[in-house]
């Protein structure tokens, strides 16, 4: 494989999540423009709602690796070299990211509700 397309990578992840690769993709699209958009709204990161969608994302990275084993033919026993521990801590990673940016956008326009709802 001497050159990079995403075509493969497409269908590669459609081969080993099936529809769920298209409700991962609208999750992570949803999640990215629902904290963009808090982000426009409040001005400003709120350091303790950061903090809990941190340790929500850690929960988040934990839960990719389990999607990940059971989506693919190998545990993590057969990883042997340097590229397999790469691309599993790249999967916790992109999980935990993912997460986090989701809870925040979460904990953010519910906090809003909730004070919005009061103050009527």
């Amino acid at each position: 494989m001497k050159e990079l397309d995403p075509m493969v990578f497409l269908a590669v992840f459609q081969e080993m999540l099936g529809p769920l690769l298209w409700v991962l993709v609208l999750l992570a699209v949803a999640g990215v423009a629902a904290f963009v958009a808090l982000l426009v709204k409040e001005r400003t990161l709120v350091s303790a709602r950061l903090v809990r969608a941190e340790l929500v994302g850690l929960l988040g990275g934990v839960l990719a690796l389990v999607l990940m084993a059971k989506v693919s033919s190998s545990g993590f026993t057969d990883a042997g070299g340097p590229a397999d521990w790469f691309l599993i801590a790249l999967v916790f990673g992109v999980g935990l990211a993912g997460t986090t940016i989701l809870a925040y956008a979460l904990g953010g326009w519910w906090r809003c509700r909730c004070c919005c709802a009061r103050r009527t």
